[in-house]
């Protein structure tokens, strides 16, 4: 989908390219935009005419009882007509239309919604519009976004509607996350004149960096400028953290320096991402000067950059940095939250510091803080990590008492728990029935976990986990095979890894140099 949208929109300056080649046949015409078409809607007579003058009658004076009575007689055509006769009246066509569509879905067309929405964005009800698209025009006609841009470009004249339906068919979809019908609706919009609100716009870049898709972030904001759609404060901010998230932090420094040049002063969101940028690859000292910097300007750090600051300088494991950056934070009168607790925790967690993550544990209780699954996640794991196994057991059964569900981590760090005592079986139970939980252990516990079994020379158990990682399409680590092929050679075992070599042999997961060295092996033995 990434390539399809990427070649959708045209390229434009100001950001680095990552496809330089732009698409002949979406670059603008030169004769302008495509003129607007116009479909004739013959008007009712005979019989039509009648039930249409009747149903308007009824309405407009409210007689609903009277129209009730009419109902078996409309037909799709026939409430266009009413449609079309009470568009000047907002509101009464939401009436009539929720009440006809209620009365019997099949007497809305898509061209009887386009006309509803005509009327609505119109009168400037733009979320009225917005949950008819959402709620039963989009959900309806699923895979049709050009139909119904059509739809309401044929009818665009007849309604003397307003560009902004369009625009809020773009950020319906937007919202949604449906960026392929986004982007069509955009390039046709593009292609007859009209163009999205910079609002819309912000809506549909949010919903591309909800879900990582930062390069099309880049490529619709050289589309937005090259349309000349003004960007606002917010949409140079979701362009500068596409460009953090992607590693360019000297290009999102750039269009940080051109934000003061468009009138744009600097938000505390904008620092936010710089320095969420700036910890994400480890520059904690530039991430820090960015937060004096913040002072300088007026600027007060909120929750949101002190966390990324604590969480920046726990990854690299520096503690009493991230321990100072939490005092600064409660000196400045700025609450830690869950999320800053929760970090700190499994910061002293992966250091084997669990004494520390309790004292931070009681605090949170005594000041109130919501103490969540991740919070005890993080206490299991330091327990655990420190060999603490019986510690660890209790904290589980505080689930219970605390109404938190255990989720994969809480049995991943128990599974460390017993492995780094060398406890195979109660590690192998735990996994069971964590399975049994519909949870799955990543690959690292995994490897973990294979490993212990063969420093208890308990090869067969072993192999059958090395058979369900490759199952899982899970690679294992060359170290792996050299432990667990050297411990089978030394017992006498390789058949065992013959059978498991055969079964996937096709899969490309065991390197062809084990294929090889277990030949040796068996060759030998057999000599």
């Amino acid at each position: 989908m990434s390539r399809l949208l990427r070649r959708q929109f045209c390229t434009s300056p100001g950001i680095p390219e990552q496809n330089p080649t732009a698409t002949p046949s979406l670059v603008r015409r030169p004769l302008g935009p495509l003129p607007l078409p116009h479909r004739s809607v013959p008007d009712p007579a005979g019989q039509d005419l009648d039930v249409v003058t009747l149903a308007h009658s009824h309405l407009v004076r409210g007689e609903w009882p009277r129209l009730d009575a009419l109902a078996s007689g409309l037909t799709p055509f026939r409430v266009k007509h009413v449609l079309l006769r009470v568009r000047r009246d907002p509101v009464l066509s939401l009436e009539f239309f929720d009440w006809a569509h209620l009365l019997n879905p099949g007497l809305i067309t898509m061209e009887n919604h386009a006309i509803i929405l005509h009327i609505l964005t119109k009168d400037g009800r733009f979320r009225s519009a917005e949950s008819i698209l959402r709620r039963m025009l989009i959900p309806v006609f699923k895979g049709s976004s050009l139909d119904i841009f059509d739809a309401l470009l044929h009818s665009y004249r007849l309604c003397d509607s307003s560009p902004r339906v369009f625009d809020s068919l773009f950020k319906t979809y937007a919202h949604l996350k449906k960026f392929r019908d986004a982007t069509d609706t955009f390039r046709r919009m593009r292609d007859y004149g009209f163009l999205p609100t910079v609002k819309s716009c912000n809506a549909f870049l949010s919903s591309l960096l909800s879900l990582d898709r930062g390069d099309i972030v880049l490529t619709l904001y050289r589309e937005m400028s090259r349309c000349r759609i003004s960007p606002n404060a917010y949409t140079l901010n979701m362009v500068m953290r596409a460009l953090c998230n992607s590693g360019r932090i000297e290009h999102a420094l750039k269009l940080f320096d051109e934000m003061e040049k468009k009138g744009f002063g600097p938000m505390v969101s904008t620092f936010n991402t710089l320095i969420d940028g700036y910890c994400k690859k480890g520059l904690l000292v530039a991430a820090m000067t960015l937060k004096s910097e913040m002072d300088s300007k007026g600027l007060h750090p909120n929750v949101y950059t002190y966390n990324t600051l604590i969480h920046g300088f726990c990854k690299e494991g520096k503690l009493q940095n991230a321990n100072k950056v939490f005092n600064e934070m409660k000196a400045a009168n700025v609450s830690p939250n869950t999320v800053t607790y929760n970090t700190l925790i499994s910061g002293y967690s992966r250091i084997n510091n669990s004494e520390m993550g309790f004292r931070l544990h009681e605090e949170m209780v005594r000041d109130g803080i919501e103490v969540n699954i991740l919070t005890y996640n993080a206490l299991i794991l330091g327990l655990s990590n420190e060999g603490k196994t019986k510690k660890a057991a209790y904290l589980l059964k505080e689930l219970d008492k605390q109404d938190l569900v255990p989720t994969a981590s809480t049995f991943s760090a128990l599974i460390i728990g017993q492995c780094k005592r060398q406890n195979s079986e109660r590690a192998l139970h735990i996994y069971k029935v964590m399975k049994k939980s519909g949870f799955q252990l990543n690959a690292d516990t995994f490897n973990l976990l294979v490993y212990t079994f063969c420093k208890n020379q308990d090869f067969e158990g072993a192999v059958e986990l090395l058979r369900e990682m490759l199952q899982r399409s899970m690679a294992p680590p060359d170290t792996l095979f050299v432990e667990l092929l050297g411990g089978l050679g030394r017992s006498g075992k390789t058949h065992l890894a013959s059978e498991i070599f055969s079964e996937f042999s096709g899969h490309k997961l065991i390197p062809e140099k084990f294929l090889k060295d277990l030949s040796s092996t068996e060759r030998l033995e057999g000599g």
